[in-house]
């Protein structure tokens, strides 16, 4: 039982490490490669993609009476939009998207107060969706590929959803599928 419990603690002391290692390509890869990139990324296209997702929510799920909400906002000149969320009954989490201008791809982080971190290395956002795909790793060991959807519906709804495949994407189960209404002001 302590071994178990030791090597769990590696693994997430692990998780955390590349967590951390993450966060630091996203905080200075754009930086880094601005003078690369066509500008800031306040007028950057690429980095615009995510805006529709930008605004105070209500998160709602078919078949669920949860009180979630969310809020998407900028920071660091533009360049990171972070989702702050609280799922109604204790869980909260925050989920971090740059654009990186170095390798042409959006990169993501979502970290729970629960200890849960999932690090999205393949990231592209076309006509008002985003996909996000990170591997990860099952309860048992084994490869489970993440993949999460952000679809605007209108300007006032956003789909999100998250598969697992354990199967390197060849077949796909749902985990979740969440509509964001946007707060009235």
């Amino acid at each position: 039982m302590a071994k178990q419990i030791l090597v769990q603690s590696l693994q997430a002391f692990r998780k955390v490490l590349s967590v951390l290692t993450l966060l630091l390509r996203i905080a200075f890869v754009p930086r880094a490669s601005a003078a690369n990139g066509p500008g800031t990324c306040a007028a950057n296209s690429e980095s615009r993609q995510l805006d529709f997702w930008v605004g105070d929510w209500t998160i709602s799920s078919a078949g669920s009476s949860f009180n979630a909400t969310s809020t998407v906002s900028l920071s660091l000149d533009n360049c990171v939009i972070t989702e702050n969320w609280d799922g109604g009954k204790g869980q909260r989490g925050e989920n971090i998207f740059a654009y990186s201008y170095g390798d042409q791809g959006w990169r993501g982080l979502f970290v729970d107060n629960e200890g849960r971190a999932h690090a999205f290395i393949n990231g592209k956002i076309s006509a008002g969706t985003a996909e996000f795909l990170g591997p990860n790793r099952g309860s048992n060991g084994e490869e489970v590929l993440n993949r999460i959807r952000v679809v605007r519906l209108s300007a006032d709804k956003v789909e999100q959803t998250w598969d697992k495949s354990t199967d390197k994407g060849a077949t796909w189960n749902p985990v979740f599928r969440l509509e964001y209404s946007r707060k009235k002001s």
